[in-house]
């Protein structure tokens, strides 16, 4: 029998289910298997395969073709297939996609090796506390369907595999453009692999100097760039890391800067789009390796096939084991410990690191998305975006920072022209094209960003029936866009209810304030088909607003709890009730 073939699918917007899949199928090379490891939307669906894998977080292209009404159901009877899909407790729709996913599969005849994985992140250990244990399943599952894999000795866990790539460093240093930089050619519109270098127009601090937080406000000139964008909208770009974090990185490393090299791969992989050839060691470090993500559990994993120090090799195999979980979570993902800050206190591990497994230890930035907070009706050529720059301690000396707020916090115009690659997304939130329909829209603190694009748009199109529950700490430290509201109030196109929780000794939240109006939003949701929107922290403030709300349904409509339970949801399924928050 011919050793069979293992694809490993996945779909993934902050990386975590390209790591789970990329561990996958190193566990599948030691097991001596042909494996393939891919993202979903580049994937041809009409192959034969022995078995296939799908780690799921994010998909788009591959659901709609999976999700076809023309295929027949038996399309996928020769596949054995498992499903892993990673969430988070804390949101609605708990691992969806991943569900819906096993089932369609089923639907199309694949036989599935093992009950589909739900892991969660809510959960103290992470998600390596459903991951394992699957796993386990997943791989005792294979050796008895595929007898012949039973025998075959694996490749020990400490034996390093072969680098995905190899380093051909050049000796003369030739003139190199940054990738970043290159405008996408002719009526393109910017996209991920090729986004559009925005000017930074300006860049300043919209909190007080007292306050507690730097929230920014930044504007880019898009001229040129064929960027539309709606109400609702996000816009994406990929941070650097901070110059001293480079430096500190090729100190470690005793690697120059300067120096350039070109890539090869050591199978069928593409050399990353995104890494120019040649490259400089800096544009690696800077634009492209994640040195100051907190790292996961296969970073130690691989890490520890370098050592030859045999305190560092326990350690780095004890935080990589299943075993170890509890450990790993205390040294680093509470503290927030980066990938960078770990080479550091493994210092012999880090000396003997070969440069060829730097892109197999470390994964890409991933882009960041930020709700757009202007209109092009408003702002012709503009795009506008409210920053909170992220930074707090944890029992390290070190205070954390989040590397995409402090980057664009670092960048000032006045000290020269200041170049952003971004693209923008179409977002999640829909608004009512009807002249008529109002809107109530409920954004505390940053989540107000969107409102804002939403009411420049409206009002430009003459749609003036507009409610805004705003909230923040204090009416003179962190009110986003007061003027802004204010001028709308006064003409006629808002109605403002403000919440600024500690300007007075009780706390007042939004959703005291959608209690305090539960008359007007009663007329406007039943009467006027009203739409109704949050944005903001996931935390207590959404579920809080939605009480809040059927409690108005109860007082003001004379519905029962069910019944006001049964209204809301029938809002979110005609799209009159949209909810976009993070964590």
């Amino acid at each position: 029998m011919s050793t069979p073939s293992l694809l490993i699918l996945y779909g993934s917007q902050t990386g975590t289910a390209q790591d789970t899949a990329q561990r996958i199928g190193r566990q599948a090379q030691r097991r001596w298997l042909q494996v393939r490891v891919l993202p979903l939307d580049d994937y041809n669906v009409v192959i034969h395969l022995s078995f296939c894998m799908y780690v799921c977080f994010f998909l788009k292209k591959f659901w709609r073709f999976l999700f076809r009404k023309s295929l027949p159901a038996g399309s996928l009877c020769q596949l054995d297939c498992a499903v892993l899909g990673l969430g988070d407790s804390s949101y609605p729709k708990f691992n969806f996609v991943a569900k819906k996913l096993h089932k369609r599969l089923v639907q199309l005849g694949a036989s599935a090796l093992v009950p589909v994985g739900l892991a969660d992140d809510q959960h103290d250990l992470g998600q390596d506390a459903v991951i394992d244990p699957w796993l386990k399943a997943f791989w005792d599952k294979v050796c008895v369907l595929y007898p012949s894999l039973a025998g075959v000795t694996p490749l020990r866990e400490y034996e390093p595999l072969p680098p995905k790539y190899v380093f051909h460093f050049l000796d003369t240093v030739k003139e190199t453009t940054d990738g970043r930089m290159r405008i996408p050619e002719g009526s393109a519109v910017p996209s991920q692999s090729h986004p559009f270098p925005a000017r930074l127009v300006s860049n300043r601090r919209v909190t007080d100097a007292s306050h507690f937080q730097d929230v920014r406000h930044i504007e880019f000139d898009i001229t040129g760039s064929n960027i539309e964008f709606a109400a609702g909208d996000v816009v994406m770009m990929r941070p650097c890391n901070a110059p001293e974090d480079v430096q500190q990185f090729c100190q470690l490393l005793k690697l120059d800067p300067n120096s350039q090299f070109t890539l090869s791969a050591t199978d069928n992989t593409a050399v990353p789009a995104s890494l120019p050839q040649p490259c400089t060691v800096r544009h690696l470090v800077e634009s492209y390796l994640d040195i100051a993500a907190v790292p996961r559990r296969s970073f130690f994993e691989l890490l520890s096939t370098f050592s030859t120090n045999n305190l560092e090799k326990e350690k780095l195999i004890e935080f990589s084991s299943a075993e170890g979980q509890d450990e790993l979570h205390s040294y680093c993902n509470r503290p927030r410990r980066t990938a960078l800050e770990v080479l550091a206190d493994f210092p012999h591990t880090t000396a003997e690191l070969k440069v060829d497994y730097l892109l197999d230890l470390f994964p890409e930035i991933q882009p960041r998305s930020f709700s757009i907070a202007s209109s092009l009706k408003a702002h012709p050529h503009r795009l506008q975006i409210l920053v909170a720059v992220v930074r707090y301690k944890t029992k390290l000396f070190k205070p954390r920072k989040g590397l995409c707020s402090t980057w664009l916090a670092s960048l000032d115009p006045a000290q020269g022209p200041v170049y952003v690659p971004l693209w923008v997304k179409k977002g999640s939130m829909k608004f009512p094209k009807e002249m008529d329909t109002p809107v109530i829209m409920v954004g505390p603190g940053t989540g107000v960003a969107p409102f804002r694009s939403a009411l420049q748009e409206r009002i430009a199109e003459g749609k003036a029936d507009n409610v805004l529950f705003f909230g923040c700490r204090s009416e003179f430290k962190d009110f986003h866009f007061k003027t802004d509201w204010e001028e709308m109030r006064k003409a006629g196109q808002l109605a403002l209810f403000c919440a600024f929780s500690r300007d007075q000794e009780d706390k007042v939240y939004v959703q005291h304030r959608v209690e305090e109006q539960s008359k007007l939003l009663w007329d406007l949701i039943a009467n006027k088909g009203a739409y109704f929107y949050i944005a903001g922290n996931a935390k207590q403030m959404p579920a809080s607003v939605c009480d809040a709300l059927k409690a108005a349904f109860q007082q003001e409509g004379g519905l029962s709890v069910q019944e006001a339970d049964q209204m809301l949801d029938a809002m979110e399924k005609t799209g009159r009730f949209q909810s976009e928050t993070w964590s």
